[in-house]
């Protein structure tokens, strides 16, 4: 089994960034979901509702992230974060610190939106616990929606497209970590791994939603509900939910490369 794919997502909701190799830190990958959209009141938005959100591409070079989208002018954001006053912002049921990104990139997803909106920044020194259910005291997350890190098997994804009309890509789970080698949901029980030569728990499989509907090239959802629906017929459990990919935390450091053998340490 080995790894096939890496990859970050700086703003939440936004299109990924393809990697070759990545450092792992406690909150996850380099530059993962450091960035997120938030409401006048300090609410998480997200592509759930507004699909053209999806959309949106990022590059990131060694001083700045640059956003892009169809018709809309280049926004730059410096890596080096602006000195401002944090304020509060929710992630689902989590409040956490958060720094603004400033009155241009306000502007820019406002106006892309169509919605009143302020983009936040979540830097080094300000950390989001993990939901204390799954982790261990001291475990932090970035801005994605509970854990460092999201797993998916290349096998699974050609279990649920072997039922689909319309075969759907990896981009719509929107994993960090994409393996192949194994059998289908096989990573439903992994809760340990080693890929290369750092280790991983595998906390909690991942609850599916709307989100999977959202195509990352148009920014607009499939209207017949696909692949969610199609998900919903196999993957959905008695106590509710559809899950699809595994939850993991990072059990110390190092760097990960494309092609790392993956070795279940706990299945």
């Amino acid at each position: 089994m080995q790894l096939t794919e890496i990859n970050i997502y700086p703003i939440k909701s936004t299109r990924r960034i393809a990697r070759e190799e990545s450092e792992v830190l406690a909150r996850g990958l380099p530059w993962d979901r450091r960035w997120m959209l938030v409401d006048v009141e300090g609410r998480f938005i997200t592509a759930r509702k507004y699909p053209s959100l999806a959309a949106v591409q990022t590059r990131l070079d060694d001083a700045a992230l640059h956003v892009g989208a169809q018709g809309r002018p280049e926004l730059v954001l410096p890596l080096r974060a602006t000195p401002r006053e944090a304020v509060t912002v929710s992630v689902w049921r989590d409040q956490c610190e958060a720094v603004p990104a400033g009155d241009e990139a306000d502007a820019w997803f406002s106006d892309y939106l169509g919605v009143e909106c302020r983009l936040v920044r979540m830097t080094d020194e300000l950390v989001r616990g993990v939901d204390p259910d799954f982790g261990r005291p001291g475990d932090e997350v970035s801005f994605a929606d509970g854990f460092p890190m999201l797993l998916i098997s290349e096998a699974s994804l050609r279990d649920l497209n072997s039922r689909l009309e319309q075969p759907v890509s990896m981009r719509r789970f929107r994993p960090n970590l994409v393996v192949d080698g194994e059998a289908p949901y096989a990573e439903d029980g992994w809760r340990r791994i080693r890929i290369g030569a750092v280790e991983f728990e595998g906390v909690k499989n991942c609850s599916r939603c709307i989100f999977t509907t959202v195509d990352p090239d148009r920014g607009v959802r499939d209207p017949s509900g696909e692949p969610l629906r199609t998900l919903g017929r196999y993957r959905r459990r008695p106590e509710g939910g559809v899950y699809f990919g595994q939850n993991l935390i990072p059990r110390g450091g190092g760097v990960l490369r494309l092609g790392d053998p993956v070795e279940v340490l706990d299945p």
